[in-house]
């Protein structure tokens, strides 16, 4: 039960990680980035080809973050061109031909299989301790980014990007350029989202095109829709709330004998649920975003 309870929120606090990052995108911005987990995929798979080639973990987070980063800047120049339910979709196939890349590009990716044997950050202490080490570290990386997309939300650039949000027409007008905005807020979502995608590669000792599924990303945006999107607190919230619809079904499936099949559909069903509660009664989200009003 410990293992399992330490294994819980340590997935949790990695999809946390990846929700706050697509919150500065989504929450703050307002921009539809349907394809977020492709910053996830590249943190990973960067992390499990430098472990290969034999460098150090933070040499293989470094550069997730830097091929995050890259991507996120192509995705931005894209926007230029589309609008935003366009680029919404724009970005959804992005993250398709990079899971279709990885599937077939086994020379660097080792294809379907993907890479395995990537070892856990504190592999070399005794169990439980290796875990929970782990555990930690993703707790400390969570608040943190927790506090600084506080931060960022409150300060003048997270004002900026709610007025362009809300009304970009007014934020143009305002002398704000647009597009330095929009960029800025895809550049620090990936960078976060791509650590979070690396710390999972070491938790999960393997990386794979599965990490690249179109369904990972809406999982995010669920958490964003349960939770309250714009503010940090209510991503937290929604992740929370996710995990454990996920956590309860095991134990679930065991009370009442169910199989596998059955348990995957209660899994969903639940999720569902609770996201279309949320929309009935809550569309603002569990917590909702606090806007300063000028007095």
């Amino acid at each position: 039960m410990f293992d399992f309870l330490v294994s819980s929120f340590t997935i949790a606090g990695i999809y946390g990680l990846m929700a706050l990052g697509l919150n500065l995108q989504a929450g703050c911005a307002g921009l539809l980035n349907f394809g977020h987990i492709a910053f996830a995929g590249l943190g990973a798979y960067a992390t499990g080809i430098a472990i290969q080639a034999g460098y150090p973990p933070a040499a293989g987070a470094a550069l997730g973050i830097t091929l995050a980063c890259g991507l996120g800047w192509c995705i931005a120049r894209l926007g230029r061109q589309l609008a935003s339910d366009y680029w919404g979709i724009a970005t959804l196939a992005i993250a398709e031909i990079l899971r279709t890349v990885a599937t077939n590009e086994g020379w660097l990716t080792n294809g379907a299989q993907g890479i395995s044997a990537i070892p856990s950050l504190f592999e070399h202490w005794p169990r439980p301790w290796d875990a929970i080490g782990f555990l930690l570290v993703v707790l400390a990386l969570l608040a943190l980014a927790a506090w600084a997309c506080t931060r960022i939300a409150d300060g003048r650039f997270g004002r900026a990007l709610r007025l362009m949000r809300e009304e970009p027409a007014l934020a143009r007008c305002m002398g704000y350029d647009l597009k330095s905005l929009k960029t800025r807020a895809i550049l620090a979502g990936a960078a976060l989202t791509a650590i979070a995608g690396s710390l999972y590669a070491h938790y999960m000792s393997f990386v794979g095109p599965d990490y690249l599924l179109a369904s990972e990303t809406f999982v995010l945006w669920t958490m964003l829709m349960i939770g309250g999107i714009g503010n940090a607190s209510g991503v937290l919230v929604g992740v929370g709330l996710v995990q454990a619809a996920y956590a309860a079904v095991p134990f679930a499936k065991d009370a009442f004998h169910l199989d596998s099949d059955v348990s995957g559909a209660l899994r969903l069903g639940l999720i569902g649920l609770i996201l279309l509660a949320c929309l009935m009664w809550r569309s603002e989200g569990l917590v909702k975003e606090q806007l300063r009003k000028i007095p």
